[in-house]
């Protein structure tokens, strides 16, 4: 071919695949031939490089260790549709999780296509699975006061950590803080009774007065670290994520109240909605990258669009 003689096995078990990549050698755009093994390794590197988040890290890092079990002597350019979606058919996950993933496998075939290791993206092919949304419950005021007397009676076992999961409650609740930005917060992070903050998941500012009763039970927990609220600032803070959801586990058996961390960060958004702020606003106050977000979990609270929906059918009464 081209004065080159080649004796080598392409690598591909699918009859159509390795045709193709003769195909593209005989019209003279011989594309590198890149082991998947090696392209997962670069994925990850250039993610690192891109500074993404150590949770987001970990995910790629998940996904590219099964690619590579799956289909260990495969080269990119012979991955195809069906491949995929064998690869899919193996997944034990529930619908949200396995959409997520597919999110993550489009992503990497995109680099593959964009380094020019493959023409295509076979992961586009693949259909995302049906997912149905559970709706936006955030606690009931009846059941906010559940949990605060629920705090006062919570085991003071280390000392203080009664006082440190009342804090962590109202932190919640008038924040909106993911429960990671909660058990992370810097004592530096509040200045003059206000919040400021880059939220890990999406690196976006967040700004947020708090009231006094929030302030107060800041104050009065006992220091565990010179520099954070609820960590010590050794270890893993997923591990300190894990400890504070057992807690808020507990403090809900307590209360008799159904509920986990996000149900706070509903609350708050919830509430400014239902008191008229208007959805941009919100969505800046939670941190979300895009106000399509905070549609799609909040929409139904926007107190104006209900309004506006209230008049419409009166309207046929008349």
């Amino acid at each position: 071919m081209h004065g080159e003689y080649i004796r080598k096995s392409l690598e591909v078990r699918n009859w159509e695949s390795a045709q193709k990549l003769v195909r593209d050698w005989e019209a003279g755009e011989k594309r590198r031939t890149l082991p998947l093994r090696e392209a997962c390794e670069r994925f990850c590197r250039d993610a690192v490089a891109r500074g993404l988040g150590a949770a987001q890290l970990g995910k790629y890092k998940l996904l590219t260790e099964e690619l590579k079990r799956w289909f260990p002597e495969r080269v990119v350019a012979g991955m195809s549709v069906e491949d995929l979606r064998a690869y899919r058919e193996s997944w034990d996950v529930a619908p949200v999780t396995a959409s997520k993933k597919l999110e993550r496998l489009r992503t990497f075939f995109r680099f593959c296509m964009e380094s020019g290791w493959i023409e295509s993206n076979p992961a586009r092919l693949l259909k995302p699975p049906k997912v149905k949304m559970k709706p936006t419950l955030p606690f009931t005021d009846g059941e906010m006061e559940k949990l605060l007397w629920a705090c006062e009676v919570y085991p003071d076992r280390p000392k203080g950590r009664r006082a440190q999961v009342k804090a962590f409650v109202l932190l919640l609740r008038y924040s909106g803080l993911r429960i990671r930005d909660a058990v992370t917060l810097r004592r530096q992070s509040i200045l003059e009774g206000k919040l400021l903050l880059d939220t890990a998941k999406t690196g976006t500012s967040v700004y947020i007065p708090l009231p006094d009763v929030v302030l107060e039970a800041l104050r009065s927990i006992q220091k565990v670290d010179l520099n954070h609220f609820f960590w010590s600032g050794h270890g893993n803070a997923k591990s300190a994520v894990a400890d504070w959801q057992r807690s808020l586990k507990r403090l809900c058996g307590l209360a008799g109240v159904k509920g986990h961390a996000h149900c706070f960060r509903d609350t708050f958004s919830v509430d400014l909605l239902q008191k008229g702020v208007s959805l941009e606003n919100v969505s800046v106050l939670l941190g979300h990258q895009s106000i399509r977000v905070t549609q799609k979990h909040y929409a139904p609270w926007v107190k104006s669009r209900q309004e506006s929906l209230e008049r419409e059918v009166k309207k046929t009464w008349e």
